[in-house]
């Protein structure tokens, strides 16, 4: 595992079985065996994130799509592709990550590979079913990290959000702004016959009643309210938190929900902001760690490519954050990438050569290298 990882941190082009072969001492068909074989890559980086993450965490999930072409690639079809913009032919993984609010770090921690429509409506489960599926299958590990999931939109849906809550989880998510929610009524008893009303009229964001919302305080100029409702879609009460942005001279409500009516205002804000970084570790292994470019036609072989290249992004991550001098740094990928891809050409040319490192170590230019080497490291 050693291998592979430095060398899906080296390779500077796609990264394939061929290519692992020719960067590497061994075989082109030693991966291929290597990569049917399991590994708990949950467990693997739950260990490497767990240092860098505070008390402010939750566990992210996102789908992502994945470019893929030919016909005997195992659960092909078409999925939603946030950038394209529609439905395009290729393949899905579901992302689990977990996010620390406070330094806005986020690790992943284990991709699976969603099932086509045609399987899924042959089992007769929905999109979220499955997904909501794939939180009880690592409800163990979730919940020995934290109590919380986030998501986006999409996945606030009255039936996601059961399956959640009877995980024993809640989740933080997003509503639209024209979403039916419910004053919880404030009136005393009467005294009279008959239950007391249960609500106190429609929420109407626009115009926030200010005997039931209180100003959220926060230190990031983001002018925010919260409050419990009832939510008709969830069928639940639940901490609601509108957010008032100004663009382009209009106002912009954004309302944020977690089914914690207990959790503090702030957390729901900074957690579902901090979210949108799990974007980003999607986009740095397929700009550089070869997301997309396996071509295998095994589950399990696609299985193990997906988790090793997110799992090199954290790597890199960990890398920079153990050393004092870029620790305050912003993370670059491509950073890391040079370093690693260098420090391969170097130690081949020393080996082809028969060059002992040692013995010319004291020239200033190996020097400059390996400081510079000790540096990113």
């Amino acid at each position: 595992m050693i291998e592979i990882f430095m060398l899906y941190l080296s390779i500077p082009s796609r990264i394939n079985f061929l290519q692992l072969g020719r960067y590497s001492l061994f075989g082109e068909q030693r991966f291929r065996r290597q990569f049917e074989q399991g590994f708990d890559f949950f467990g693997f980086n739950k260990a490497l994130a767990m240092p860098w993450i505070g008390n402010r965490n939750a566990v992210a999930f996102d789908p992502s799509f994945i470019h893929k072409s030919g016909k005997q690639t195992p659960g092909i079809g078409y999925f939603w592709s946030g950038c394209a913009g529609r439905a395009l032919r290729g393949i899905e993984i579901l992302g689990l990550s977990v996010i620390d609010a406070d330094t806005r770090l986020s690790f992943h921690l284990e991709a699976v590979q969603t099932p086509p429509t045609a399987c899924l409506q042959d089992n007769e489960l929905s999109l979220t079913d499955w997904y909501a599926a794939v939180i009880k299958k690592h409800l163990e590990q979730i919940s020995s990290i934290t109590q919380y999931v986030v998501a986006d939109a999409y996945f606030s849906k009255r039936n996601f959000v059961d399956k959640i809550l009877e995980c024993s989880l809640h989740l933080v998510s997003k509503l639209r702004e024209d979403a039916d929610l419910s004053y919880l009524s404030i009136q005393p008893k009467t005294g009279k016959r008959g239950r007391p009303a249960k609500y106190g009229g429609k929420v109407d964001v626009t115009n926030l009643n200010p005997e039931h919302f209180t100003p959220v305080e926060n230190n990031k100029g983001i002018t925010a309210y919260s409050a419990i409702v009832y939510s008709k879609a969830l069928g639940r009460n639940i901490l609601l938190v509108v957010e008032e942005f100004l663009i382009k001279g209009k106002t912009i409500y954004r309302l944020l929900f977690s089914t914690d009516t207990m959790q503090a205002p702030i957390d729901v804000i900074d957690i579902y902001h901090t979210r949108f970084q799990i974007e980003f570790g999607f986009r740095d292994a397929k700009q550089f760690s070869g997301l997309e470019n396996s071509q295998a036609r095994s589950g399990n072989k696609l299985y193990f490519h997906f988790n090793t290249a997110l799992t090199t992004v954290n790597i890199a991550k960990v890398m920079q954050l153990s050393n004092p001098d870029t620790r305050e740094n912003s993370f670059s990928m491509a950073t890391y990438k040079v370093l690693f891809h260098n420090s391969l050409m170097l130690s081949r040319f020393f080996r082809l050569f028969a060059i002992n490192p040692n013995s010319i170590k004291n020239h200033q230019h190996v020097k400059e290298l390996l400081n510079f080497g000790t540096m990113a490291a």
